[in-house]
């Protein structure tokens, strides 16, 4: 009989912000009234006050032209999230299938009622010293928050943390601001969720094709 043995990997885990003193989750419930997941890493309730659209990141920096900016968008390793109305993820394949992308396969994806995300770090904080047992950076002293530009070549910049590319502003009318279907023929300020998925898909099939592109001519 021949025994295997499991490879072990040598490559360590993504690190994790902790919030040791719970900063972190007194800002999100305190200052913004989100619900959080008990546990760590800290992670937010979605379906509530919002649900999430998440898509890759290059195809998520052509969508931003579609939002209000002050509406909150995060980074998580290669992948953007950006924060809709709730109840929107429901309505992402039926909105999919109307906008006749629902037979292709399109990296678009939605977190909804009873989902939750990972937190990124509150604009301002930065990771600490990794602590000695998890290897893991604690929540660190506040440090100025500068402008946002442009994404960064290196989306792997947090070592697998969640970051706000457009953080939310505390004691604001957050819900207001996010693209909700509503918004279609309304009179509202919020931005259209029609137009932030159908340019969002179109983003996908063009991110998927110049990969296919490029697979193929290296394998020509």
């Amino acid at each position: 009989m021949v025994h295997t043995v499991p490879l072990l990997s040598t490559v360590p885990l993504p690190r994790r912000p902790r919030d040791p003193d719970g900063t972190a989750r007194r800002w999100y419930e305190d200052g913004l009234g989100w619900a959080t997941v008990p546990g760590e890493p800290l992670r937010l309730v979605t379906g509530v006050r919002f649900d999430v659209l998440e898509v890759p990141a290059e195809a998520g920096e052509a969508a931003l032209r579609h939002l209000d900016p002050l509406s909150p968008v995060a980074l998580h390793g290669d992948r953007m999230r950006l924060l809709v109305a709730a109840g929107s993820g429901d309505e992402l394949p039926g909105l999919l299938d109307w906008l006749e992308w629902g037979s292709l396969a399109v990296d678009l994806t939605a977190v909804g009622a009873g989902g939750h995300i990972e937190a990124p770090l509150p604009p301002g904080r930065a990771p600490a010293a990794g602590s000695p047992d998890t290897g893991s950076p604690a929540v660190g002293p506040l440090i100025p928050a500068g402008p946002i530009g442009p994404l960064p070549p290196d989306r792997n910049r947090s070592q697998g943390a969640a970051v706000w590319l457009r953080p939310p502003e505390p004691g604001s009318d957050i819900e207001l601001l996010l693209p909700t279907l509503s918004a279609v023929g309304g009179v509202g300020g919020a931005p259209d969720l029609v137009r932030l998925v159908d340019t969002m898909a179109t983003e996908c099939h063009r991110v998927r094709l110049r990969r296919a592109c490029a697979q193929a001519l290296a394998f020509s």
